[in-house]
């Protein structure tokens, strides 16, 4: 599920619990989470609604200057109604997670088995090393130029960068990626050959 910056600053501030999407298939569901560039955003109740039972307050309070303009973006898009509750849950605990450089063997050996399953689970072969190395080379660089740097196709390096995000090796930026403090001393041990 995305958000827009307006919404994420508007639920963040608590001001903002009632979202509205139109999807072919549910996308989240009740108590499950959303990493966004701003925290975590919890999803408190998620619902199939008829459009003519949305409530027009709560419809102005997501953002919109009346229910007509909400509907009228929503309309372009296919499938059901949801009415969405969410709420900030807090900080995205990948932020500390990146940040952390002191690693003990014991994690580093845990991050180098689980770079290793990536690879040995990928069609197009080992890749987190090359993409670790373009990051570091190439800061803020969009996505599409990482892919031709790397070979690998655009929505499938982005897909891929989002698991190193998750062990806090990578930053997200609006382009491109950088690695994190913690992804650089993960990819220097790599390089070492150390047993990471």
């Amino acid at each position: 599920m995305l958000f827009n910056q307006r919404e994420l600053t508007a639920i963040q501030a608590g001001k903002l619990r009632v979202v509205f999407r139109r999807w072919r298939r549910q996308s989240v569901n009740v108590g499950s989470t959303v990493k966004t560039r701003i925290g975590v955003m919890a999803i408190d109740d998620v619902r199939p609604i008829a459009k003519t039972a949305i409530d027009p307050r709560e419809a102005v309070a997501s953002g919109f200057e009346s229910p007509q303009a909400m509907l009228k973006i929503l309309e372009t898009r296919p499938g059901k109604y949801y009415r969405v509750e969410v709420s900030y849950a807090g900080e995205d605990p990948r932020i500390e997670l990146r940040e952390t450089t002191k690693l003990s063997t014991e994690e580093l050996e845990g991050l180098r088995k689980k770079l290793a399953r990536f690879d040995a689970a990928s069609t197009h072969g080992p890749w987190t090393r090359l993409v670790l190395e373009t990051i570091r080379m190439s800061p803020h660089t969009p996505a599409v130029e990482l892919a031709r740097r790397t070979g690998f196709e655009r929505d499938w390096l982005k897909l891929n960068i989002r698991k190193l995000k998750n062990l806090g090796l990578t930053i997200s930026h609006h382009p491109g990626y950088e690695l994190s403090p913690r992804g650089k001393v993960v990819l220097k041990a790599l390089e070492r050959a150390q047993p990471l």
